[in-house]
């Protein structure tokens, strides 16, 4: 790595019998000296002359921005070195926008659906009631993004089975209608049971469950206090619903999909998580979760300590760890940061620190992961636009955090790089 410093430069001009400061950072030439008087006869006395003002300071010209070049590296080849897939999320406008596909084609190789396998876009109220029993239907968009992948040869997260939120409310009522009265346990869990079976024979008829490599069985169940989100999943099955979840999950996932724990807030939830996941083993004691999805919605002035703890906690599990939707906000929740130079900057370090951190303890072999995920990559397209926290600015210009996302420490937005 290049070892770059920028040095300050200031220039203060002394002149003997004259000098005046500048406002800017350009300084006048020297003067050249003043011719020697010619000596009269008698010389007249001379006026006293009146004391030189004092020089202004010249001053000191404000470090620049450093600029930031046209990256040949590419988040997937980086990343590849370390043995993880690059990823981001892909919505229907940006598997429809030509410039969206070409540059994930380039920098990525792992996709997630930003909403298109989520419940509420792939089950059928009407084929439902017909069938009396839930119907998995992929819509259009699902479909054609899914041929997409398998046509540009891209890894697919499956993003997501069960959750609170985007589920339709009509799967726990009688005859599929919230006109009638919610379900009870055993005919929910047969739903349930339906749903994830449909979900995975579904993708193998149709060709394209090879491309997944993992999926989010459940997503957000846990508060920051440590209970269980209200849901009418634990309604209606009671608090078991997230062991039945994955033992259904594993039940009819093929072999090569690894089964996911998605959350975000991870690092206030160690306690409840970490407990949890205990609790997800069969009969045998052998897990029925593979991973940990951490959203990894952060802030540049989140606790980077704390996050690592979280982490580091977690891993002691065993189990395999996916950043699996990050993206870093200027300032802190509820208190947007502008997009100054300076907060870039501080943005740009945030990046380089977390993603710097994860590969040391990936290459140590404390932490096992075989994803990084980003949630999008351009400010423009992000769904927390408003705290500008991609990789690209609204204009689709790099950023600092670009370079410190490929691990190049003198882009990142550091003004002094050592080795």
């Amino acid at each position: 790595m290049r070892k770059m410093k920028l040095t300050l430069l200031a220039a203060v001009m002394v002149v003997a019998l004259a000098a005046c400061g500048t406002k800017d950072n350009n300084v006048d030439p020297t003067p050249e000296p003043t011719a020697a008087a010619q000596p009269t006869a008698t010389p007249e006395p001379t006026a006293t002359p009146e004391p030189t003002a004092t020089p202004k300071p010249t001053v000191t010209p404000k470090p620049t921005a450093t600029p930031i070049p046209e990256f040949t590296q590419t988040f997937k080849d980086v990343y590849g070195e370390y043995g993880l897939k690059a990823g981001t999320c892909m919505s229907e406008f940006m598997s429809n926008d030509a410039r969206c596909q070409e540059f994930i084609k380039k920098n990525f190789n792992s996709i997630t659906f930003e909403n298109e396998l989520k419940p509420d876009y792939i089950l059928d109220q009407e084929a439902s009631k017909a069938a009396g029993d839930l119907v998995v239907k992929f819509s259009p968009a699902t479909e054609k993004m899914l041929k997409w992948c398998q046509d540009n040869n891209m890894a697919v997260r499956g993003h997501t089975l069960i959750w609170h939120s985007q589920t339709p409310q009509w799967i726990f009522y009688d005859n599929f209608d919230t006109s009638g009265n919610l379900v009870g346990r055993e005919v929910m869990l047969a739903r349930m049971e339906s749903y994830m079976k449909q979900v995975f024979e579904l993708l193998e008829q149709k060709g394209y469950s090879d491309m997944f490599y993992a999926y989010d069985v459940v997503n957000e169940a846990w508060l920051d206090d440590g209970t269980m989100r209200p849901s009418n999943w634990l309604t209606t099955i009671g608090e078991d619903y997230l062991w039945q979840a994955f033992y259904l999950a594993d039940k009819y996932a093929p072999e090569h999909i690894d089964l996911y724990y998605n959350d975000f807030n991870e690092q206030f939830k160690t306690e409840a998580l970490y407990n949890f996941f205990q609790t997800l083993k069969d009969e045998d004691g052998n897990y029925l979760i593979d991973g940990v999805g951490f959203q990894a919605h952060l802030y540049t002035k989140d606790d980077m300590d704390l996050y690592f703890a979280h982490m580091d906690k977690i891993a002691t599990l065993g189990l395999k760890i996916n950043l699996t939707e990050l993206d870093v906000c200027l300032g802190k929740y509820n208190d947007i940061g502008y997009a100054t130079d300076q907060n870039k900057k501080i943005q740009g370090q945030f990046y380089y620190n977390l993603i710097s951190g994860i590969m040391e303890r990936v290459q140590a072999g404390s932490v096992k992961m075989d994803a990084l995920t980003f949630w999008g990559f351009a400010d423009e397209l992000s769904w927390r636009q408003e705290y500008n926290p991609m990789l690209l600015d609204r204009k689709w210009n790099p950023k600092y955090a670009y370079g410190a996302a490929l691990l190049m420490k003198e882009y990142a937005g550091f003004d002094e790089v050592t080795e």
